[in-house]
């Protein structure tokens, strides 16, 4: 029987698109592998001659999937090319991420463990990735990457949030970085921070929406800062649950208070009101 479309207007709409057919499976395997093989996380690693046919295959899929964006071949071998003779100076950071994680958190108990169990220092791992496929104009493979790593660790990190050196995230779920986000070094995240814009609009596309956090600040869970102009101070603690939208000057201590009522049930001749 002939099976007639009744949605061709679908079809021809997005036939006038520019069509980019990019593979997921593709992309979700390469940034495993390559977090794999950059750690030599798999026992085939341990000889090297397997660690360089890896390299080999992770050069060739790179360059593929830069293909699939639309760059043209020579351009797809130049950024490849690049990412490679670069990727050291990206594990130098990420190198220096492991060490301040197993310094940061007491119940890391050794390197092997943050990378086999650690979904923030592979979202971070992701992100120094990211962040470098962005800058060289791979922006649609970049944010793949970034939202593999979201749908794998709950961690929402823009390729394009600048991050320095000895960042730790703290178990992570529920994370929110925005594009124009700018984090110094030696910051620490909980769970469930924040560092959002105040607005959406459309027109503020090009213009700094997301706070400053500067050095040797430690942000606690769920707390939620926002706007281009907000920065934090270095060496500053925000504690859990605070809303800021405003400045913090260095050295700061800001803590959400709250209060719990604790009453013995009613009858009880005894019944003392707790406050905590």
């Amino acid at each position: 029987m002939e099976v007639i479309s009744r949605n061709k207007a679908i079809y021809q709409r997005n036939f006038l698109a520019n069509r980019i057919f990019l593979d997921r499976q593709q992309t979700a395997y390469w940034i495993t592998e390559i977090f794999d093989w950059m750690f030599t996380t798999r026992k085939e690693f341990l000889s090297y001659s397997q660690f360089e046919q890896k390299e080999l295959e992770l050069q060739i899929i790179l360059r593929e999937l830069l293909l699939q964006e639309q760059f043209t071949p020579e351009e797809a071998t130049r950024i490849t090319e690049a990412f490679f003779t670069d990727l050291q100076d990206v594990y130098a950071l990420l190198a220096e991420d492991l060490k301040v994680a197993i310094s940061f958190d007491p119940a890391a108990t050794s390197m092997h463990e943050i990378l086999f169990s650690y979904p923030g220092f592979f979202a971070i791992a992701v992100h120094r990735i990211s962040y470098y496929l962005w800058h060289h104009n791979a922006q649609i493979l970049a944010r793949v990457f970034a939202e593999i790593a979201h749908s794998k660790t709950g961690i929402d990190i823009h390729p394009a949030a600048v991050i320095g050196k000895r960042f730790f995230i703290d178990h992570g779920t529920g994370i929110v970085i925005g594009e124009t986000c700018i984090i110094g070094e030696d910051v620490k995240i909980y769970q469930g921070v924040t560092l959002g814009a105040l607005s959406v609009s459309r027109d503020l596309a090009h213009q700094k929406r997301h706070p400053t956090i500067e050095d040797h600040v430690i942000i606690y869970a769920n707390a939620t800062i926002l706007g281009g102009h907000t920065v934090i101070g270095k060496n500053s603690i925000v504690g859990g649950n605070v809303w800021l939208t405003s400045s913090l000057p260095p050295d700061a201590q800001i803590f959400h208070k709250s209060e719990t009522i604790i009453k013995r049930k009613p009858g009880n001749k005894t019944a003392v009101d707790f406050s905590i």
